[in-house]
């Protein structure tokens, strides 16, 4: 499994706005944000365009031509939006597009929120410059914030521009570019303001869908068993994660003193390591989260899991329910979205009892 983390940045800045902007405290955040985007748009040009290129790389034509056909795959079974999102291609000449910095309290699983103006709060802050993210992820860090800052490889406008195909993830897999695809182009469908457990767990269920659909389609007997086998992997890592964050959500809740806490939450982290080499020593395969297991572990890293996963089996019970037909299933969405926030936690909770794969971390 490849952890990607999407970056859900809704541009609503025009040039005509930056006068009023001014006053806002968070002018060079907003700045930086627009003049990094459009650096994005400014870049792409239609694939059609790039794959007429006789001088283009075969192994790029071959995977923009895949695109084609996922995007077309999208609209047509997935019911996704049919736009102009992933028709064109842009080479940012960077292995990243933006930077992610999330940030939890030293003895707090909650993650920091950030609130911006029409986008509501989100649990992390974007940067399309590394050094731009990192500075600022130290300045956390003083505050004795635990902090992680993730590469991002795609993210979505919501629909508010047409989001092209980056260099950043091309050269993913076939399986990789539709979940990413697919991910993307449901947050086009509905979008919670100052709610990214919902917003990213929706995502992650069609994207699931998505691609388990793909290669029903389209894919060999191998490669369905592939995609089952990766499908039980990231089953058991989330399991693994969840059970760790549920020790230490008992811990910080606990009334023993900081210091013990403290010196208990590096053992608990010492222990889920443990695990894992214990679980990758007995199947070998799980060596592909060597990746994820050699970032310094905290809990912010712990908590960009939890966002993508944490209502998950909710969303997959409500396709269920709708027996599997994804548009009476973003129709469900949509309108379990517009409930208060607390009769929306209740609708999903209900949805999950009957789908439970995990515990559902408490919000």
């Amino acid at each position: 499994m490849i952890l990607r983390i999407s970056y859900t940045l809704k541009i609503f800045i025009a040039v005509t706005q930056l006068g009023w902007l001014s006053a806002c405290a968070n002018l060079s955040y907003y700045a930086q944000a627009v003049d990094g985007h459009f650096n994005v748009i400014h870049r792409a040009q239609p694939i059609s365009t790039v794959i007429t290129n006789p001088y283009i790389d075969p192994k790029l034509k071959d995977s923009l031509t895949l695109v084609m056909q996922l995007r077309e795959f999208a609209s047509q079974e997935l019911k996704l939006p049919d736009n102009l999102s992933y028709t064109r291609y842009a080479d940012l000449e960077r292995p990243f597009v933006v930077w992610n910095v999330f940030a939890s309290p030293e003895l707090s699983l909650k993650l920091k929120e950030w609130c911006f103006v029409q986008v509501g709060c989100v649990n992390y802050r974007g940067f399309f410059s590394q050094a731009k993210a990192e500075r600022y992820a130290e300045e956390l860090r003083q505050e004795g914030y635990d902090v992680h800052v993730g590469g991002i490889r795609a993210y979505s406008t919501l629909g508010w521009f047409s989001d092209p195909v980056l260099n950043t993830f091309i050269g993913y897999s076939e399986a990789n570019l539709a979940r990413l695809i697919f991910h993307e182009l449901a947050h086009q469908i509905v979008y919670v303001s100052g709610d990214t457990a919902f917003n990213e767990s929706f995502a992650t269920a069609v994207e699931h869908e998505g691609v388990r659909r793909w290669f029903e389609s389209n894919g060999t007997a191998f490669e369905q068993a592939a995609l089952s086998a990766r499908q039980e992997r990231e089953t058991i890592f989330t399991s693994l994660i969840f059970k760790y964050r549920k020790r230490l959500q008992e811990l910080f809740h606990s009334n023993i003193s900081d210091s013990e806490k403290r010196a208990s939450k590096v053992r608990i982290f010492d222990e889920l390591r443990d695990e894992f080499l214990h679980l990758k020593a007995e199947k070998s395969e799980f060596g592909s989260y060597d990746r994820w297991f050699g970032q310094t572990l905290n809990n912010a890293l712990l908590a960009t899991v939890s966002i993508y996963t944490q209502l998950l089996p909710a969303f997959q019970g409500i396709l269920k329910q709708h027996d599997q037909d994804m548009q009476r299933f973003f129709d469900a969405v949509i309108k379990i979205s517009k409930l208060p926030k607390h009769e929306r936690n209740s609708a999903l909770q209900q949805a999950a009892e009957d789908n439970q794969q995990w515990n559902v971390v408490e919000r």
